[in-house]
């Protein structure tokens, strides 16, 4: 039996060890970064929050004009059986929308292009190492570069256009910082790579509702907040208003709520982890763990 402990990959409809995974050289996904996809984890067996994630990855392809012939219900049995397949009872599971190749000879017409569905699953990922996010990580906020426009590429769809990312992550591990923070061309907080990032004031929450990913993980961050008795606000987040927050944190699929002790040389509760961030952490670990946002890995 084929060993898919290291990960698993769904492609064509066959599930692979993920190292033999790969597309061809000449697909827009590859050449042109013409990729829609999403991330759901896997957490003790079960999906946390699949429909939503899968509903969200479906607007991404009505956005981007990706037709993938599969609905909600085959995409779910894809992962499905890719994760049962890969054994893995703790995993960062990826479902992507590439262009693929144009047969058309010299066509620059992305209607020609054969558009497909691939997926892939690991081991689950941490964004931020847990110890870290535990004390509190460290966050640079990039110089030499602005986050797309929303206007350019829309952040709403989950995509791979990192170029800005990875110049911010260069500035960022150069200094030893653990990860990067862009800003908009207004000076706004915008996100991360892989992360939305939220400034608490008091019982008060605020990310921002524009050029970002609106993430599943947001999404639960805020309704736990509301749990939990915050008030949140989703808007536009000066950067001069960040830095008076008492707290920071950032959220993501690999990780959940990841409380932030140091943003450049700004550290924030201390140089720790704040209260609300760690509680909210705590809380999210409950929620992933709730059956009301589980669905079992199915096995047969």
């Amino acid at each position: 039996m084929t060993d898919l402990s290291k990960g698993a990959a769904w492609m064509g409809g066959q599930i692979i060890p993920i190292a033999d995974a790969a597309i061809p050289v000449t697909d827009w996904g590859l050449t042109h970064s013409d990729i829609a996809y999403d991330v759901v984890p896997v957490w003790h067996g079960a999906f946390f929050r699949l429909d939503d994630y899968v509903t969200r990855f479906i607007a991404s392809l009505t956005a981007g004009r990706y037709d993938i012939g599969m609905d909600h219900a085959a995409i779910c049995a894809a992962l499905h059986d890719m994760v049962a397949a890969s054994g893995l009872s703790d995993a960062y599971v990826a479902m992507v929308a590439a262009r693929g190749r144009n047969p058309v000879a010299g066509s620059r017409n992305p209607r020609d292009c054969d558009n497909h569905f691939y997926a892939w699953c690991v081991p689950y990922v941490h964004i931020v190492k847990p110890e870290a996010a535990t004390k509190g990580t460290s966050v640079w906020i990039a110089k030499s570069v602005r986050r797309i426009p929303a206007d350019s590429v829309n952040p709403r769809v989950k995509n791979y256009h990192w170029g800005d990312f990875t110049s911010g992550l260069f500035e960022a591990k150069d200094r030893g910082f653990e990860t990067t923070l862009l800003l908009d061309h207004a000076g706004n907080v915008t996100e991360g790579p892989g992360f939305n990032i939220f400034a608490v004031f008091g019982d008060r929450v605020v990310t921002s509702d524009h050029g970002v990913l609106h993430g599943i993980t947001r999404r639960t961050v805020l309704e736990m907040c509301a749990e939990a008795g915050l008030a949140t606000e989703t808007r536009a987040l000066p950067l001069e208003e960040f830095w008076e927050a008492d707290e920071v944190f950032l959220s993501s699929s690999g990780g959940g709520v990841i409380p932030v002790a140091q943003v450049d040389e700004r550290h924030f509760s201390n140089g720790a982890a704040g209260p609300v961030a760690t509680g909210l952490r705590a809380r999210y670990f409950d929620w992933i763990m709730r059956d009301e946002h589980r669905t079992p890995v199915r096995t047969s």
